[in-house]
C-alpha cells in the first residue's frame, strides 16, 4: 500500500503535465482591447435592435377593437452602455436607460367610427443585460457557447394622430401595454440570434487550421476555454505548424510556455521556442530545406575561388575541368530556435556537396564538408502576418548596443551569429577548407538568405477575426518566448464581415419574411 502511494506521488507531476498542455501561442486581450470591442458592438447592437420584428396587436375592449401592424424602429438612444469581463468565461454587456422610438400602422374601430393611421410611440428606460459564455468548440474553435439576457422597459408613451384622436386616446393604454409587452418580449430574441448566430459566424474567420503554402500548415485551435479574470482575457493555442504530407503528425512541446504579464496596450501576443521551431520541423519533414546552384547561379569569384582550390582534383579529370559547378546545400537536421531577451537565433546544422557536372557524365564530387550556422532572426509583424527575416551578419542596436539601424523599428535586441564549416573526410581537409569559410559565408548571405526570405515572405496569419487589425505593434524578448504587444483597430465593421459570409436568402424564403399587408376593411376587425 505505501509502495503504490509512493508511485503515485512520483507519477503526479506527470499527470498534471499531460493535463495542461503548453500553448505554442497565446492572445491576451486586456480591458483597453474590450473598450474598442464595445464601441464596435454597440454600433452593431443598435444595427439588431433596429431591425426588430414585433408581431401583429389585435384585440378588444368593449366597442374599441384595434390592430396594430407594420411595427418599426425608428431610433435608439443607447446612451449608457458597459463591457466588462467576469470570470471564470463570461462576458457581460449592460444597457440602460435606453430608449426606443416606434412607429406602426393602426386599425381602429369605436362603435360605428372606423380610422386607420399612424402611430409615434417611445418606449423609455429600457434596461439590457446579457452575459455571454465563451468557450472552445469541438474543433477548437472559441464561440459564444450560451448567452442569458434580461430586458424591461419602464415606461412607454404613445401619440395619437387623426380625426379620433380624443376619442380614443383614453383607451391608448390599451395598445401601449400590449406594444411594451411585445417589444420586451423582442428584444432577447434578437440579440441571442445576434450573438449565438451572428458574432459566431464572425469567430468563424479566425483561423483554426489552414495552410500557410504549398508545404506547410499552421494548427491554431484552442487547447482549453478561455480564461478570464476581471482585467483580461486569454486564449491558449496550440500554435503548431504540420508538414502538408503528414497532416496527423505531432510534434511535442517541451518548450516554456509563454507568461503575459502586461496590460499596457490592448493585445498581447506571445509565440513560444515550439512555434517556430514546429515550423522549421514541418518545412524538414517535407524535404524542401534543400538548395541547389549550379553553372551561371554560382557566383563568379567564388567559382574562382572553388577552382582554384580543388584545383588538384579537377586537374586529374582534366577531360571534365571545363564542367560546370554545382553546390546543393541540404540542412540535416530540423533547425532549432532560442529566444532570449538579447535576441532571437536559429541554429542550422547542413551538408554542402561540391561537384563538377560535366555533360552527358555522371556527376564528380569535389568535397562534401559540413556547415554549422547560427542566423539571427527579426521578428515582426507586417498586417496581421507574422514574419521572420533570417541574416548571417553581426550587429547589435538599441539599449543592448550600438551600430546598424534594425530594420524594424520595434525590434530592440542583440543580434549574434554565428558560421563554420568542417569537412566530414578528415581534419586536414578541415584546415584546407578554412580559407573557403569567409567566401561560403559571403555566398549564404548574399545568394542563399534572399532566397529563404523570399519563401517565407508570406509569413503566417495571426489568429484574429476579419477585419480587426494591429496597430502600434511593439515585439519584445523573453526567455524562451517573445511578445507582440499592439493596439487594435476595425478596418472592417462587425455588420459588413457578417454580412459578407451570410448566406444569400432564396426568393421563397425572402418573399414569406416580408409583412402582410395590413386589411382596410372594417368586418375583418
Amino acid at each position: 500500500m505505501a509502495a503504490s502511494g509512493c508511485l503515485l506521488l512520483l507519477l503526479l507531476p506527470s499527470l498534471v503535465t499531460a493535463s495542461h498542455s503548453a500553448p505554442g501561442c497565446k492572445i491576451r486581450i486586456t480591458s483597453k482591447g474590450l473598450d474598442l470591442v464595445k464601441q464596435e458592438g454597440l454600433r452593431f447592437v443598435e444595427q439588431e435592435l433596429q431591425n426588430i420584428t414585433v408581431s401583429d396587436l389585435h384585440g378588444s375592449e368593449g366597442q374599441f377593437q384595434y390592430n396594430i401592424s407594420q411595427v418599426k424602429v425608428t431610433d435608439l438612444q443607447l446612451a449608457f452602455s458597459d463591457l466588462n469581463f467576469q470570470p471564470q468565461q463570461h462576458l457581460v454587456f449592460n444597457i440602460s436607460n435606453a430608449s426606443i422610438s416606434l412607429r406602426f400602422r393602426r386599425q381602429l374601430l369605436y362603435w360605428f367610427f372606423y380610422d386607420i393611421g399612424s402611430i409615434n410611440a417611445s418606449a423609455d428606460g429600457v434596461h439590457i443585460y446579457t452575459v455571454l459564455q465563451l468557450a472552445k468548440d469541438e474543433a477548437g474553435r472559441l464561440k459564444i457557447s450560451n448567452m442569458t439576457c434580461n430586458a424591461s422597459i419602464a415606461r412607454m408613451h404613445a401619440g395619437f394622430s387623426g380625426t379620433l384622436r380624443k376619442v380614443y386616446e383614453f383607451l391608448s393604454t390599451f395598445i401601449v401595454t400590449g406594444m411594451r409587452f411585445l417589444l420586451s418580449q423582442q428584444i432577447c430574441p434578437s440579440l441571442e440570434h445576434a450573438s449565438l448566430v451572428l458574432l459566431n459566424s464572425l469567430l468563424d474567420t479566425v483561423p483554426v487550421r489552414n495552410y500557410v503554402d504549398e508545404h506547410i500548415g499552421i494548427d491554431y485551435s484552442l487547447l482549453r476555454d478561455p480564461s478570464i479574470t476581471t482585467d483580461t482575457l486569454e486564449l491558449d493555442f496550440k500554435g503548431m505548424f504540420f508538414p502538408r504530407v503528414r497532416e496527423d503528425q505531432e510534434l511535442e512541446n517541451h518548450a516554456v510556455e509563454p507568461v503575459i504579464k502586461e496590460t499596457e496596450r490592448m493585445v498581447y501576443v506571445a509565440f513560444s521556442e515550439y512555434f517556430f521551431d514546429s515550423a522549421m520541423h514541418s518545412y524538414f519533414q517535407a524535404g524542401v530545406l534543400t538548395i541547389e546552384l549550379q553553372g551561371e547561379k554560382v557566383p563568379k569569384d567564388l567559382e574562382v575561388l572553388l577552382r582554384a582550390t580543388f584545383f588538384g582534383t579537377i586537374f586529374m579529370l582534366s577531360p571534365s575541368v571545363d564542367a560546370p559547378l554545382r553546390l546543393v546545400l541540404q540542412v540535416s537536421a530540423p533547425p532549432r530556435c532560442t529566444i532570449k531577451p538579447s535576441g532571437t537565433s536559429v541554429s542550422v546544422s547542413a551538408f554542402l556537396n561540391i561537384s563538377l557536372v560535366p555533360p552527358d557524365r555522371p556527376p564528380v564530387q569535389l568535397s562534401s564538408m559540413a556547415m554549422e550556422t547560427k542566423l539571427s532572426a527579426k521578428v515582426f509583424l507586417q498586417g496581421k502576418a507574422l514574419r521572420v527575416q533570417l541574416d548571417l551578419r553581426r550587429y547589435g542596436w538599441g539599449p543592448m548596443g550600438h551600430g546598424r539601424v534594425p530594420p524594424h523599428p520595434t525590434h530592440n535586441c542583440l543580434l549574434l551569429c554565428r558560421f563554420r564549416i568542417y569537412s566530414k573526410q578528415s581534419a586536414l581537409e578541415s584546415l584546407a577548407l578554412f580559407s573557403l569559410q569567409a567566401p561560403l559565408k559571403t555566398l549564404l548571405q548574399l545568394t542563399i538568405m534572399p532566397i529563404i526570405n523570399e519563401r517565407t515572405k508570406k509569413g503566417v496569419q495571426i489568429p484574429l477575426p476579419e477585419g480587426m487589425d494591429f496597430t502600434r505593434e511593439v515585439v519584445t524578448n523573453h526567455a524562451g518566448f517573445l511578445t507582440v504587444g499592439a493596439d487594435l483597430h476595425f478596418s472592417k465593421g462587425l455588420r459588413e464581415v457578417i454580412e459578407k459570409y451570410r448566406p444569400v436568402p432564396t426568393a421563397a424564403a425572402y418573399s414569406s419574411s416580408q409583412p402582410a399587408e395590413p386589411s382596410l376593411d372594417p368586418s375583418s376587425l
